[in-house]
């Protein structure tokens, strides 16, 4: 079919009963021909079973950040040996409130004990502490401590071993206003080809802290949006439980989180998959400087605008 209508320059439009036929075609053969997110495309309204498992996940994801990280109120990277901590500038770890001086972690290798001053009034597990041996977040069962409106617990970190504190009582918590999405639109939920790597090929993630960790690449999704065939390469996650991204895309320059979102799908079935960016969420970062997320690697920087999921309000969190 000439698409432009044959003229002798080739310039004028298709005729309109050529256009009307291909509509009615389109129609027949159903939405199927049409792809996800084609440029100019209405936005798709999802069904009221849809709506309803999206409000569920979307009451999820901020009840996790409530609870685990709005929360956060420090973040302090031990050194070998004895770190005093406390409330008093003079610790080598300074805490935002409570006993002027607690007590000190002791670091070795990477096990830390913890030492407590009498006026700390801390707990473990509910019972009164004054010295224990601390199992940190890689080990599963990370031993939380509790002093007055204060929680907090071993993070290992690569070569990195610090303590990640919480306050149920911080201005964070008082002030926090709750999640930001776009409509939600189903022309960005889309049907990608799973390709499984060959176990050899790793990617380079960056993360807040300025670290890179080389990390074994399980596969990538190849998909079409807005008329384009793109790919992403999963970073965790397997085939048989879903898969999990990190991205970005040109909605990062004003709307969107600019460090990335994360995305994580269903199993993969029959070598195919569902991307439902309405579903991408920012990483705990967005919320928190105390967090320790993954940036999108170069691989999964999108030239696309994927105008769906979580939004980011650069003027609330002082980011430029």
């Amino acid at each position: 079919m000439n698409w432009t209508g044959g003229g002798q320059g080739g310039t004028q439009a298709m005729p309109r009963k050529n256009k009307t036929l291909f509509v009615a075609v389109l129609i027949m053969l159903g939405p199927a021909v049409l792809l996800a997110g084609e440029s100019g495309s209405a936005p798709a309204a999802p069904d009221a079973a849809y709506v309803q498992s999206f409000e569920k996940w979307k009451a999820e994801q901020l009840d996790d950040l409530e609870r685990n990280w709005v929360p956060l109120a420090g973040l302090y990277w031990l050194k070998p040996g004895a770190n005093s901590f406390g409330a008093d500038a003079a610790n080598a770890v300074v805490f935002p409130k409570g006993p002027a001086r607690a007590g000190e972690f002791d670091l070795e290798g990477k096990e830390v004990t913890i030492k407590l001053l009498p006026d700390a009034h801390a707990t473990l597990a509910g019972q009164p502490l004054t010295t224990a041996k601390l199992d940190s977040d890689v080990s599963g069962h990370a031993s939380l401590v509790e002093m007055g409106t204060l929680q907090f617990h071993v993070i290992v970190r690569g070569e990195r071993v610090g303590i990640r504190l919480k306050d149920r009582d911080s201005a964070a918590v008082r002030s926090f206003h709750g999640l930001t999405f776009y409509p939600v639109d189903m022309n960005y939920r889309v049907s990608a080809t799973w390709e499984l790597a060959d176990g050899k090929k790793t990617i380079d993630i960056p993360n807040v802290l300025g670290d890179v960790s080389a990390e074994p690449v399980a596969g990538t999704v190849v998909f079409r949006l807005d008329g384009k065939e793109l790919r992403l390469t999963a970073l965790g996650g397997d085939a048989a439980h879903g898969l999990f991204f990190v991205f970005n895309d040109l909605t990062a320059k004003a709307d969107t989180y600019p460090g990335g979102r994360f995305l994580e799908t269903d199993p993969v079935v029959n070598g195919t998959v569902v991307l439902d960016f309405n579903r991408a969420y920012n990483p705990p970062c967005a919320v928190t400087p105390y967090a320790t997320c993954p940036l999108a690697p170069k691989e999964n920087r999108l030239t696309v605008a994927i105008s769906a999921g979580e939004k980011f309000d650069k003027a609330a969190h002082g980011h430029h």
